[in-house]
């Protein structure tokens, strides 16, 4: 009796059948992180209160900002004020004047989100349903990530937005295309984006969630505090300050870099480098241990 034979489906018709069956994939373990962060009301009001807060914290800038230039319009108070930040030279940083609070919400969210699962065993559900566990954690820091640069870069528009009318009533409105702007509005997204990417992995490597916040806040506002305050005179000190990664953050937002202070390209190296750090470390001991 004949037989005949099947030609083996080809690589590409394999991928393109598996993609289009019932299976796992990328894609879709992104939509299902995305369905985890959209559909939960806390976590929502917590984003568009961080934007809210952003942008009112640099309407509020922008105000202070015009007393300050009318006190250093006066030669008399301009005489008592030397030392003083000028005015002009200030309101350039308005626009991502909150990110100092954007990063506290932010970095918070990251750990909650991460370790929360944690908490309540919803990381074995996750598991069990994409059994490859970096593409579920590399999902879940994409995710973070791109609504942590929307809300960044999104609420530093806003802001420079609502600053112009305040600003331009003393003559210290300035646009987009002035040198530095764009790339502070664009950077206040990108700090964020790379803040969440650093306090997820802290959450997944603490798995706590009171834990990974204290210790991502720690890192990224206290420590610089600490290093400011006992470490001013030590010139070493000094110097590896400009390391920490709320320094790389600092002078990625920065339109205006003063001697001996990193550029905007070598602080995104720096934040850069301790997120990538601390995400590869995540993968690495989640892959190792048990969840």
């Amino acid at each position: 009796m004949a037989t005949s034979t099947q030609p083996a489906p080809s690589r590409q018709q394999s991928r393109r059948e598996a993609e289009a069956g019932p299976g796992v994939n990328f894609g879709r373990v992104l939509k299902s992180e995305w369905i985890k962060v959209t559909t939960v009301p806390s976590t929502v009001i917590l984003i568009v209160s961080t934007v809210l807060v952003m942008v009112g914290i640099a309407a509020l800038l922008a105000w202070q900002t015009t007393f300050l230039f009318d006190a250093q319009s006066d030669p008399e108070m301009a005489a008592q004020m030397q030392g003083a930040p000028d005015a002009a030279e200030i309101s350039r940083d308005i626009p991502g004047s909150g990110l100092v609070i954007g990063q506290l919400l932010m970095a918070s969210l990251a750990v909650v989100l991460i370790a929360s699962e944690w908490a309540t065993g919803m990381i074995r559900s996750t598991m069990v349903a994409v059994p490859r566990r970096t593409p579920a954690l590399l999902a879940k820091q994409l995710i973070m990530a791109v609504v942590s640069f929307v809300v960044g870069a999104g609420a530093a528009l806003l802001g420079y937005l609502i600053a112009q009318p305040i600003l331009g009533s003393a003559d210290l409105g300035f646009s987009l295309g002035d040198d530095g702007v764009l790339l502070h509005i664009v950077n206040t997204g990108s700090v964020l984006a790379l803040v969440s990417v650093f306090a997820m992995s802290i959450g997944t490597l603490v798995r706590n969630t009171a834990g990974g916040v204290v210790t991502s806040i720690g890192v990224l506002l206290v420590l610089p505090i600490v290093v400011a305050i006992f470490g001013s005179g030590t010139e070493w000190v000094v110097d590896a300050a400009r390391f920490l990664p709320s320094s790389g953050g600092e002078q990625m937002v920065a339109t205006t870099i003063r001697d001996g202070a990193l550029n905007q390209w070598q602080g995104a190296l720096v934040l850069g480098g301790w997120s990538l750090l601390l995400l590869v470390t995540s993968l690495v001991v989640t892959k190792k241990r048990d969840v």
